[in-house]
């Protein structure tokens, strides 16, 4: 019995290692956490469609790679401001973040081309030029610049006009116009070049400025303008459209070349999933800001964009930019959107 007793001890021994081949690792794994962990921060509240969509694919993502790889979100600037979280993810001290093209072309002035002044009509030609050449082209700017980012830009909508002392209905309505923009040359040259008079401010001092008539007029998306509550010291809101902004995910390269390539491909298929249903759930927010808006006493128009094109070709704003965004990158844009320059 002692004999019989030892040898089937030593046959349940040998047997361990197989067990361990077949089962360990996963439940190994799953005990001492991912793989790899990217942190991923950006500047907007944890409601926002970005930060929702978002955290659908790190699910997705954790799911698919069975753990392997996990997304940590950390929404509305808790890691600090836009210029903070771009030079933390170049540094690598953060690994994934959400900046708007205008921020990104600090690095890589090209980035900035979707945001030429009444350049798109429709997001038809928005999409057409972001998924398509000149997406790519802006790419791999980005990648000279030392970040990766996936394919699909996400939504932050037109930008539309609201004033105090009538409608913008055209381009001569511009003229003289004291108008709120943002620290950006591309936006101050544009107004400019529409004869209006620009100032800079920050968008903490917007609501009282408009209040007190430091300026008359602002210019942002239409959620915005509900959120900031503007509707409460402007009378007309102009939908003109006159500029595209959105958010490119864009990641440190050193990290994302680490990653094996099939956790490449997941992140990648479900973050551009996420980015065609946020696109859709903006343009729903949108339009349901302009029957908001109405209702709290914004009178609402839709110029057409003609006049103002006009505007800026005679003021040479389009010569001005095609020079600094170059030849190859001006010849993509006007692809999607036609002659400007």
């Amino acid at each position: 019995m002692t004999n019989l007793a030892r040898r089937t001890l030593l046959r349940a021994a040998a047997a361990v290692p197989v067990a361990s081949t077949l089962g360990f690792p996963a439940i190994v794994r799953a005990a001492s956490g991912p793989e790899f962990v990217f942190k991923y921060g950006n500047n907007l509240p944890l409601t926002h469609p970005l930060n929702v969509r978002s955290q659908e694919a790190a699910n997705q993502i954790r799911e698919a790679s069975k753990g392997r790889l996990e997304i940590r979100i950390f929404p509305n600037n808790q890691l600090g401001g836009d210029t903070d979280m771009l030079a933390q993810v170049r540094s690598g001290g953060i690994e994934m973040f959400t900046p708007s093209a205008l921020v990104v072309s600090t690095l890589a002035p090209s980035v900035a081309i979707n945001a030429v002044g009444f350049a798109f009509s429709d997001y038809n030609q928005v999409w057409g030029a972001m998924d398509g050449k000149l997406g790519a082209y802006v790419r791999a700017a980005m990648q000279k610049a030392g970040l990766e980012s996936f394919e699909k830009m996400w939504d932050n909508g037109f930008r539309q006009t609201t004033t105090s002392n009538g409608p913008i209905t055209s381009a001569q309505t511009m003229r003289g116009l004291k108008i709120r923009v943002p620290v950006s040359p591309l936006s101050i040259d544009m107004f400019k070049g529409l004869g209006a008079a620009p100032t800079s401010l920050q968008f903490s001092e917007v609501y009282s400025s408009l209040q007190t008539h430091i300026v008359d007029a602002q210019e942002n998306p239409l959620p915005i303008v509900q959120v900031a509550k503007l509707y409460e010291v402007q009378k007309y809101c102009s939908l003109t459209n006159h500029m595209w902004d959105g958010y490119w995910f864009v990641l440190n390269q050193r990290a994302w070349q680490r990653l094996p390539k099939d956790l490449q491909g997941i992140a990648s298929d479900a973050f551009n999933q996420s980015a065609l249903k946020q696109r859709e759930d903006v343009r729903k927010l949108n339009d349901a800001a302009v029957a908001d808006l109405q209702s709290k006493g914004l009178t609402i128009n839709r110029p057409a964009p003609d006049t103002f094109r006009v505007a800026l070709r005679q003021a040479g704003f389009y010569g001005a930019w095609k020079s600094k965004f170059g030849n190859e990158a001006w010849d993509l844009l006007e692809q999607s959107v036609g002659k400007l320059a």
